[in-house]
């Protein structure tokens, strides 16, 4: 059986202060000034740890970290680690979380989450809060409930992603990704989902200037589009909308329907418009 060892109340300083460590629990301990305090660890349990520098766990496997703390200077703090469990715990350092495999996150705020998820992997997030532009970039298979982000360029170039009962404040979110689907969601952002692929709103709440655009296969289902304008351009859609639209551009084929389009636009010199069958339920 592997041995169990124990560090309470510790303080360390220094480069690679607990390098290589396996089968560790810290509790109530403080890793100061100081770079890569952990990296190249396994099998850890973090309860009450404080990370006040950067690199904290890069290369790690087998993590567990409950009610802990990032602090400002603690940046880029997890890349390279693969199988973390993180629950309570405050992240105050941009550019945390590149290249980690099998993350669960839950009850986790990220302030500071610039640069935040990228080229991730089986990433579950659970009533999460994020502030910061960039956030999850080109990464792939995640399954997100209860996101609460404020920050442009969201999930720029992600596959394979669902999302559930969020609240997302982002321009230029879902740029360039593909297989995205989100349900029972609210999304304000100019030119939301541009070059996606794949994209479905099901149960959603949308505002965007020029949004859902240049799309490939969009879905939406029971959504509402509030001062939403110029939607749809050259996009494949397959929209049911339960609210007034502002306007429609220049759709290239599919179906729209909703009570009302303020206003419709389809150019005979850019699209052909007999490719579109457009609905309104109240003319």
């Amino acid at each position: 059986m592997k041995e169990e060892k124990e560090i309470r109340e510790g303080y360390y300083e220094g480069e690679r202060s607990l390098f290589g460590s396996h089968d560790l629990k810290i509790y109530d301990t403080v890793f100061g000034e100081g770079e890569s305090p952990l990296k190249e660890s396994s099998d850890l349990y973090l309860e009450n740890v404080i990370f006040g520098w950067k690199y904290p766990l890069w290369y790690c496997r087998n993590v567990e970290v409950v009610h802990s703390t990032w602090q400002e200077m603690a940046r880029a703090g997890i890349w390279y680690t693969e199988h973390l469990k993180m629950r309570d715990t405050v992240i105050q350092a941009p550019k945390n979380f590149r290249r980690v495999r099998d993350a669960h996150l839950t009850e986790v705020a990220l302030p500071n989450a610039e640069e935040t998820f990228w080229n991730c992997d089986d990433v579950h997030m659970n009533r999460v809060t994020a502030n910061g532009d960039y956030f999850a970039m080109n990464s792939s298979h995640m399954v997100i409930d209860g996101l609460r982000l404020t920050g442009n360029y969201s999930f720029d170039g992600c596959k394979d992603v669902e999302i559930r009962n969020s609240h997302l404040l982002s321009k230029d979110a879902f740029w360039n990704s593909e297989n995205i689907t989100v349900y029972d969601s609210f999304i304000s952002g100019e030119y939301l989902g541009w070059n996606a692929k794949n994209l479905t709103l099901i149960n959603c709440t949308i505002e965007s200037l020029q949004g859902l655009c240049y799309i490939d296969n969009l879905v939406m289902k029971n959504c509402k589009l509030l001062h939403t304008t110029l939607a749809f351009e050259y996009s494949t859609v397959d929209a049911q909308i339960d609210s007034s639209i502002d306007s429609v551009l220049n759709p290239t084929s599919g179906s729209i329907s909703a009570p009302e389009i303020k206003e419709l636009i389809l150019e005979k010199d850019k699209i052909d418009p007999s490719k579109t069958t457009i609905i309104c339920q109240d003319s």
